[in-house]
């Protein structure tokens, strides 16, 4: 996946720019319609959670998650 945007375009806003990419995504900075740089999002080497962390987290659930759709009515019967 690749984008491409003027150098001038992105230099003021080079960083938030970068930050929004996802890891693997490719930036092409243009001068005059020409490619001058290629910015590449690394990707990520290890995983951002860790294991555990949400246990003493309250979690919801709707009291009607398992109830049948209306809308699969006709399929379900």
């Amino acid at each position: 996946m690749s984008r491409t945007l003027p150098f001038d375009a992105a230099k003021t806003h080079l960083r938030e720019i970068v930050e929004g990419m996802v890891p693997g995504e490719e930036l092409v900075l243009t001068a005059q319609g020409e490619p001058l740089a290629v910015v590449t999002r690394p990707t990520l080497k290890s995983w951002p959670c860790q294991p555990g962390s949400a246990k003493d987290t309250k979690h919801w659930i709707a009291p009607d998650f398992d109830a049948p759709l209306e809308d699969f009515k006709e399929y379900m019967e």
